[in-house]
């Protein structure tokens, strides 16, 4: 049997690294968990997160992975290194593989992050950027009402245009020339972020770095899939399974089938 990547996040943000593991992997199984009954991680304490995290992971870890990873900037902030310690599998982030990208991309030295409340409370994305360049000026900003308008679906419109501005308005005149997009529910709203923030300030995305983190431990690992036939991909979801699958297959443009995890929801609130 094919043994897969595991990808979890708070809701249907990751599926913005399923998109990336899918291009760049074709040959890769994928096995997907969005928490979506109990999105968004933002607000929640690092104690919840973790939580949280820890029993996705032990429930996913059933399917026997070869990897995990998790594609949620706030359970990253809080609860990479605990899964690291957890498992016998490469646990993959998305904080890092962002920065490195930021750090590439940016000329100026003056990068902004944008995140969910725990991920820029917590400092992650500061820490990571002075780790690997001391000299980056870095504004961060938490934008909570965004991924609540992703995961409903509202990606367009102009009430999404009117909330992004004004979200970001704060960070319009900051000199910046690159903007991580700290949360892998935001690419969603990249248009309109874009459009906002205008030409000058590069979005970055983590999700097209995390893929290739993805398939370099792989290969090294020697663990690349050379099966012939096209994988058969896994959903699960523990909310809502018709509007988790009507986003997917709209963000992946592919019919997919959803398995709600019903009995995961007692438990897990």
């Amino acid at each position: 049997m094919q043994q897969a990547i595991a990808i979890l996040d708070s809701g249907v943000g990751g599926l913005t690294v399923v998109k990336e593991v899918m291009r760049q992997l074709p040959q890769e199984k994928i096995i997907y968990f969005g928490d979506t009954a109990r999105a968004p991680y933002g607000p929640r304490t690092p104690e919840e997160v973790k939580l949280f995290t820890y029993q996705i992971v032990r429930y996913l870890m059933q399917f026997n992975p070869k990897m995990i990873c998790i594609a949620c900037n706030t359970a990253t902030a809080v609860a990479l290194e605990d899964i690291r310690s957890m498992v016998n599998i490469p646990v993959v982030g998305v904080i890092f593989p962002g920065v490195r990208a930021a750090i590439k991309t940016t000329s100026s030295g003056a990068v902004g992050v944008i995140g969910t409340e725990g991920t820029i409370r917590s400092g992650a994305y500061v820490r990571a950027l002075k780790e690997i360049s001391p000299q980056t000026e870095v504004y961060s900003l938490a934008c909570p009402s965004f991924v609540p308008l992703v995961e409903k679906g509202l990606f367009q419109g102009r009430h999404t245009q009117d909330e992004v501005a004004r979200v970001l308005r704060p960070f319009k005149d900051r000199p910046m020339d690159c903007l991580i997009l700290g949360c892998t529910h935001y690419p969603f709203l990249a248009d309109e972020i874009a459009d906002f923030m205008g030409p000058s300030v590069a979005l970055i995305s983590s999700a097209e770095e995390t893929a290739r983190e993805i398939s370099a431990l792989l290969s090294h690992r020697n663990q690349l899939s050379r099966q012939g036939q096209e994988p058969i991909h896994q959903f699960f979801c523990s909310g809502d399974p018709k509007l988790f699958q009507q986003i997917t297959q709209a963000w992946l443009k592919e019919q997919i089938r959803v398995t709600p995890v019903v009995w995961q929801i007692a438990q897990f609130s």
